[in-house]
């Protein structure tokens, strides 16, 4: 898709790039009626470039482009604009129930006497296969060849319907297994920086590379200079089939850096520090763009590093312009030249080129960071904003254990081993997630410091899982070039598989004895891993307390074993020679790590490994499907299932009703995040999902988890409000997804009680605190609460893309007036609750909402519509985005 406008402005032209024509909307041009946007965020002028390239007078009007150039007069203005991506970004775990859904609305269109080809992407997509290797192998040669065996056996029903997709669906590519994390293959081999594409004559139109993805860390890209962020798999959906992204004109918050890293110091540590700041100033909903004279000592890979975490620091995206450091990078990563002189040449054309010689741009609000002021950090143990400066973490965790669990750290024997193991014991240590593991850096400085620490004669505490799981198969090329690999192998760090692995709790499991030692004597063990995210219950059931650190410090952890003793004043271990060794004695220092980078990366590895990035191994290779239009579902699947959200469905919306004596479903507290609601780890066998398995004749060995059965609502319903460390506040002392049903008084499954409630017609409500949906752009949080039979969510505030999902599956998200919470109105579940005027909405319309007590008192109190666009309105109306694009697109 390049263009579907009318060129009111008259801005279209011309530039030669080595003698081709391309063709162009000009800034400078717009700005002669506009009035001058030189200083707009480099951001801001993406999306004015796309407001130009897509003004038709109808979903994009003049005045649609005025006021994102009058932004400048406020920096800030309250608007809504339709926003056209350039292409959409999968993995599988959000991929699948995409596929799905857009199998099912095939079969719909045909039932509505439409033709099911109609569906079918508008717009190019890239699913990548990264989200199912699980680390169940490691520490030997073969983990790698064992984990991608195991990962086809357990799914290779999904992977058929993937590939039978990438024949049925234009546009649609699939990078198979084994390959990379999505966003590092995207990094370094799908953005392009600006893209390019014919028009209807024939021309070829540049325009500046944007995207949506199905995963939070799609903005990684944005440290290419490439305007992305995450969506819920529901609204990419929407994107691949044409509609807009429908958005408020965002805030910019400009991060302004200067300085440089000090020795010994890692982007990581930087990207702890920058979330923390951020998170403290409140940047959710914003758009965050980085300048300042900093930006020529940051790599790219540090840009992507930083860029990467935007949802851990609570905003849109965190952009950093395209530069010099821009098309370096592309040329090392193997881009055409001529693609290298295009995006130069569009950049500097248009005002998107980054000088530090140049004016800064000017933002809504602004903070700053001299980085030689970063130290060596950890964030932890529950969330990746609480950064904990290294000579510290012991203190934090000791504290941990006396605040929240009421003793001290404790020490226990295990089993038929001879070692013993305590609260704070590192039992993971994961090089993993797509943070880290394609910044080679970082990745050299965890093989130098395993290096060192061989040289000495050190080894890993026997309690310790380790685990390599690089971003991109060119980690390991240098790796091997550089030596470091048989250093790392001597560490227990084997290669364990392309993927996202231990961050999005595929750990795998602990050895038996260990786990068991863990759960029977309750104790708080530790895991350190190079990831983004750290929130209970996330990276493995056996674990409680998750730091996020740089892969580097993940080496030294697990020399460690413990976040009981300070680090950086205690010894690692004893050396061959008896001596202690420290820290210190095996950090490499900067220029080790610089040189090491500079002799063994190279444009070679990037231009082997990327030359069939669509091919996949043998295994893929032989995976048969037969080509269809229409998906033939298996009945007795436990993977994919017809979803029931287009059953019954008609040409006209039904109508919707008020929500009347809702009872409460369930009541939690702060910083509810998606894995809370919808978690992608291990399935328990006593849970609603297990016995659902168990009850379909699979094994429980052959469980699999919740992420990669994602394309089955049954288990997905009953695994929604799930994760063991939830806690409903209807209960007292309760972990997991339990609720109280108010008729009886009974505990029980939330799953369960939501089918007794659907069974008698009674709506539900959930209610909580603030930061409602915090983390992962998962639409299963949403469509699982839908299907739980949920009609409203009422919460302090919502985190960005969860709202926009609860109002993608048609579920009303309010926000508690100022000053109102569940604590002033006393709520304890046991209320239920009455919302009038529902099908009269408006965007962002003040709501009353009324509660009868249970012992019949009454009590209204006010709320905010976050439906917060006139065309959120729409598809709520519809009962979803995907209902209303169906409709559109069948009539």
């Amino acid at each position: 898709m390049t263009t579907t406008g009318h060129d009111t402005l008259a801005t279209r032209s011309t530039l030669s790039v080595e003698g081709r024509e391309v063709h162009y909307y000009s800034l400078a041009k717009a700005a002669e009626k506009l009035g001058d946007v030189s200083r707009l965020p480099f951001s801001m002028k993406v999306l004015l470039e796309n407001l130009l390239r897509f003004e038709d007078g109808n979903t994009v009007t003049t005045d649609d482009v005025q006021a994102c150039a009058d932004w400048l007069k406020e920096r800030k203005i309250s608007r809504e604009i339709q926003y056209r991506p350039a292409r959409v970004l999968m993995q599988d775990f959000t991929g699948v129930p995409a596929v799905v859904d857009l199998a099912a609305m095939r079969d719909a269109m045909t039932q509505l006497g439409a033709d099911p080809e109609r569906i079918n992407p508008q717009v190019p997509v890239h699913l990548v296969i990264d989200h199912s290797v699980m680390v169940d192998e490691f520490g030997t040669p073969q983990a790698f060849e064992d984990n991608v065996a195991l990962e086809y056996q357990r799914n290779m029903e999904r992977y058929e319907f993937l590939k039978w997709g990438a024949g049925a669906f234009d546009n649609f590519k699939v990078v198979p297994p084994g390959t990379g994390i999505c966003h590092q293959v995207n990094l370094e081999n799908l953005a392009r920086g600006v893209w390019s594409s014919q028009d209807a004559d024939g021309n070829l139109i540049a325009y500046p590379d944007t995207l949506v993805g199905t995963d939070s860390h799609t903005t990684m890209v944005n440290g290419l200079g490439v305007l992305g962020w995450g969506v819920g798999g529901i609204e990419a959906e929407a994107a691949m089939l044409g509609q807009p992204v429908s958005m408020l004109i965002p805030e910019v918050v400009g991060f302004h850096l200067t300085g440089g890293l000090a020795e010994g110091v890692t982007a990581t540590d930087l990207v702890l520090t920058v979330v923390q700041m951020l998170r403290e100033k409140g940047v959710v909903g914003r758009f965050v763009e980085f300048y300042g004279p900093g930006l020529k000592s940051l790599t790219l890979a540090d840009r992507a590093t930083i860029a990467n975490m935007a949802p851990e620091y609570g905003a849109t995206c965190g952009f950093f312009p395209i530069d010099e450091k821009t098309t370096d990078y592309m040329r090392l990563t193997g881009r055409e030249e001529w693609q290298i002189a295009m995006t130069e040449a569009y950049c500097r054309e248009q005002g998107l080129w980054h000088s530090v010689e140049d004016a800064d741009p000017l933002f809504t609000d602004t903070l700053e960071l001299d980085m030689g002021a970063v130290v060596p950090s950890l964030a932890g143990p529950k969330r990746p904003q609480d950064k904990v400066i290294l000579p510290e973490v012991d203190e934090l965790f000791n504290r941990e254990m006396q605040s929240v669990y009421g003793r001290d750290a404790k020490r226990v024997p295990v089993d038929g081993l001879d070692h013993d193991i305590g609260d704070g014991d590192v039992v993971i240590a994961a090089i993993t997630s797509c943070t880290n593991t394609s910044n080679p850096a970082v990745m050299a400085a965890a093989g130098l410091v395993a290096r060192k620490a061989r040289e000495k004669g050190l080894t890993v505490k026997p309690w310790v899982k380790t685990s390599l799981a690089p971003g991109s198969q060119v980690v390991t090329d240098y790796l091997d070039k550089a030596g470091l690999t048989e250093d790392l192998n001597a560490m227990g760090f084997d290669l364990v598989g392309y993927g996202c692995t231990t961050c999005i709790g595929n750990s795998g499991p602990l050895a038996a004895p260990i786990s068991k030692a863990v759960n029977e004597n309750d104790l708080v063990a530790a895991s350190v891993l190079s990831g983004n995210r750290n929130f209970e219950g996330r990276v493995s059931q056996d674990v409680r307390a998750n730091f996020l650190a740089s892969p580097p410090l993940v080496v030294a952890y697990a020399l460690k074993g413990t976040v009981t003793e300070d680090i950086t004043t205690t010894a690692l271990g004893q050396g061959s020679d008896g001596a202690d060794v420290f820290l210190a004695d095996v950090w490499p220092s900067n220029a080790e790590v610089a040189d090491t980078i500079a002799a063994h990366v190279n444009r070679d590895m990037f231009e082997s490994r990327y030359a069939n990035v669509f091919d996949g191994d043998e295994m893929w290779r032989a995976i048969d499907v037969e080509p269809s239009a229409t998906y033939t579902w298996r009945s007795g699947s436990t993977y994919v299932q017809n979803p029931p959200y287009f059953e019954g469905m008609t040409m006209e919306p039904e109508a919707i009703e008020d929500i009347v004596d809702a009872n409460m479903l369930a009541l939690f507290g702060q910083s509810i995040t998606t894995d809370h609601i919808s978690p992608a780890g291990a399935i328990k066998a006593d849970s609603p999902a297990g016995k659902y398995l168990q009850d379909h004749q699979v094994n429980r060995a052959d469980f699999n988890s919740y992420g990669s059965r994602r394309g089955n609502h049954e288990v997905m319903m009953r695994g929604t409000f799930a994760n063991i460390r939830i806690k409903n506040q209807m209960l007292e002392n309760v972990e997991g997804g339990f609720t109280k049903y108010i008729p009886t008084g009974e505990t029980m499954p939330i799953y369960d009680a939501a089918m007794i409630y659907k069974q008698a017609g009674t709506p539900l409500v959930v209610v909580a605190g603030k930061e409602y949906g915090t983390g992962s752009s998962r639409d299963w949080a949403a469509k699982g609460t839908n299907l739980l039979g949920v009609k409203a969510v009422i919460v302090e505030s919502f985190e960005r893309i969860h709202r926009s999902n609860l109002v993608g599956m048609g579920v009303l998200p309010l926000q508690f007036a100022e000053g109102v919470t569940r604590e002033t109105l006393g709520l304890d579940g046991s209320e239920t609750f009455t919302i009038r005027g529902v099908a009269s909405l408006e965007p962002r319309q003040t709501v009353e909402v009324s509660l009868t007590r249970a012992n019949g008192e009454t009590a209204t109190f006010e709320t905010l519509c976050r439906i917060d666009t006139a065309n959120e309105m729409e598809y709520f109306r519809h009962g979803g985005i995907l209902h209303y694009v169906l409709r559109n697109l069948a009539a």
